[in-house]
């Protein structure tokens, strides 16, 4: 046997177990939802400001330096109407009239404001995000799962 078909067998052989291993090990990456990440979600939960600098006063602007990133990874833009963002206790943003461009980030702020392409308000008076520990929720305008992010003692690893 001569040194060139040794080395195209031995490549065929090592094609062949990287196949298979890749036909194994596929199912389970992509059943892990948990972790969807830029790499494997269009949109998703970019960043979380669960506990906003200085005093927890309620004051306007203290609320609006709580907020939650939604960024859009794809080239196309995704319409974001009926989608909802929603905490451990069941706090629930629904968004509304928002085309997320792509390639960009919506900002989701707990108090009042004037609504934009970029910054968007939920115009409440409360915290919503708890400090020590809650997960946020992101969930599309037809209830299904799109990504969480969990920070705090409930943390069961959760993309953070």
């Amino acid at each position: 046997m001569s040194a060139a078909s040794s080395v195209r067998r031995l490549t065929a052989v090592a094609a062949v177990a990287a196949a298979a291993v890749g036909a194994v090990t596929l199912p389970a990456t992509a059943a892990d939802h948990h972790y969807p990440g830029p790499a494997h979600a269009a949109v998703y939960i970019s960043q979380v400001r669960y506990d906003s600098p200085g005093r927890d006063d309620r004051s306007n602007w203290s609320l609006n330096q709580e907020w939650v990133d939604v960024t859009n990874s794809t080239r196309r833009a995704v319409n974001l109407n009926g989608w909802t963002l929603r905490d451990a206790d069941g706090h629930t943003y629904t968004f509304r009239y928002l085309r997320l461009d792509g390639r960009s980030t919506v900002r989701v702020h707990t108090g009042v404001g004037r609504d934009t392409r970029t910054d968007v308000f939920q115009d409440r008076r409360a915290y919503v995000w708890n400090n020590d520990y809650d997960t946020a929720t992101l969930r599309n305008d037809r209830g299904r799962f799109i990504d969480d992010v969990s920070w705090g003692r409930h943390h069961r690893g959760h993309r953070h």
